[in-house]
């Protein structure tokens, strides 16, 4: 088959160049291998046939495959994160680098970091899609430096370990034992964590029977297919103007639709918390706060621009379209603008029969979470491969029960007074 689209050859390295000074100006590249092979590696190759240039090096996402329904399959990542995720994983020369999740684009990026004496697996589920990365990768030269190997990824890739690193490219709900069983112990596993809807790129490393954090960032992946999928319960909700919601449960859904259909044609209640956050302050924390306390929590997605009372869409969603539904009331964060660039402040909106109460309960995790999960450390994530994990006396610590372990969260001790004022 043919993957790649000819090209003009001076225009590509000037769109990669530019991508990559853009990564290392707002610091998402601080290392000059990483570097190196982001300007290396021709990312148009790797897209698919009669994607535009432009498209594939404004360093977004990069859809390859879709299902029927538009939803994405396939993906070559944003460039930020591949780059973050990469050094998380400390890939150093010679590394041997198991990938869970293909476009070929990342493996060969990874191998260029590795090194001549490095060598990268890379296994995806979709036949299609591993045909298509295998053809790519020895299209640009990569064919003997990268072996794609079609498969489930819960299972890893049995007889090509042990592996240096291995990274993770889907969402995973779990942490399966074959990829712990293939790492060597001084190994980093990179895996995007999800914790009830909420995702985390976590690096992990072996620390006796565990899993501890050494780094983490906020991302977004789709999620795994195969034995390590986790369905999710959708419910839909009518909008009187139109449209609807849907709440997506992943962990802890009911039995039946918690909210009334006509839960959106009422008022809301608003309430606001004083707590303000200043521009550029990193704040998505609070959603694991949220999704490890409060009963409820789901992914509310918006269709048809629905129009409720009291006007506009349900929320301004953007990266974190997450929400509380339950006892027949929704409530989700509301965020307003301070004057004169002064941040914004947190809030609440609740729809229901008892809207005060719940955006009261919202605006209190609000307060909560300030004083003790604004700061959350790299190393407070672990996972424990059965159902027992310790729990440091006087540490506040969410468990999130998975099939093959439990994923834990320590927060931090409560803030002073002094500190809270900051």
């Amino acid at each position: 088959m043919t993957w790649t689209t000819a090209v003009d050859a001076d225009e590509a390295q000037r769109l990669r160049n530019a991508m990559t000074d853009k990564l290392m100006k707002v610091g998402r590249i601080r290392s000059p291998a990483i570097e190196a092979a982001f300007r290396t590696v021709p990312r148009h190759a790797f897209a698919m046939p009669g994607t535009q240039l432009e498209e594939c090096y404004h360093g977004d996402i990069v859809r390859n495959k879709k299902d029927a329904d538009g939803v994405t399959l396939s993906s070559i990542s944003a460039a930020w994160l591949q780059a973050r995720m990469i050094a998380q994983a400390g890939i150093g020369p010679g590394a041997r680098v198991l990938e869970i999740g293909t476009t070929g684009y990342n493996a060969a990026v990874i191998a260029e970091v590795a090194g001549p004496g490095g060598h990268v697996v890379t296994v995806d589920i979709d036949p299609e899609v591993a045909g298509w990365a295998a053809a790519a990768l020895e299209a640009t030269g990569y064919g003997d430096r990268v072996t794609v190997v079609t498969g489930d990824g819960e299972h890893g890739a049995p007889g090509h370990g042990p592996f240096d690193a291995i990274i993770a490219t889907a969402g995973a709900w779990d942490i399966p034992p074959p990829w712990t069983a293939q790492l060597t112990d001084s190994g980093t596993l990179v895996v995007p964590l999800r914790m009830n809807g909420v995702t985390r790129s976590v690096a992990f490393r072996k620390d006796g029977r565990h899993l501890a954090s050494a780094s983490t960032e906020t991302c977004g992946f789709v999620p795994m297919q195969g034995a390590g999928a986790q369905p999710e319960t959708f419910f839909q909700v009518p909008a009187p103007g139109g449209g609807h919601i849907t709440l997506r449960f992943e962990d802890g859904a009911p039995a039946g639709p918690p909210l009334p259909d006509d839960v959106l044609a009422g008022d809301p209640a608003e309430a606001w918390s004083g707590l303000t956050i200043a521009d550029m302050t990193p704040w998505s924390d609070v959603y694991l706060w949220l999704a490890g306390f409060e009963p409820g929590f789901c992914r509310l997605d918006q269709a048809g621009d629905p129009q409720l009372a009291g006007g506009g869409p349900v929320m301004k969603t953007g990266w974190y379209p997450f929400a509380i539904a339950r006892d027949g009331t929704l409530s989700y964060l509301a965020v307003r603008d301070l004057p004169e660039g002064g941040g914004v402040e947190f809030g609440a909106h609740a729809y229901g029969d008892r809207a005060g109460q719940a955006a009261a309960t919202l605006i209190r995790h609000l307060r909560a979470w300030d004083a003790r999960g604004r700061d959350l450390p790299e190393d407070c994530f672990a996972f424990w491969p059965d159902a027992a994990s310790p729990r440091p006396p006087g540490r506040l610590v969410t468990a999130f029960r998975k099939r093959h372990g439990t994923v834990t969260i320590t927060w931090p001790p409560e803030r002073t007074a002094s500190q809270t004022a900051r």
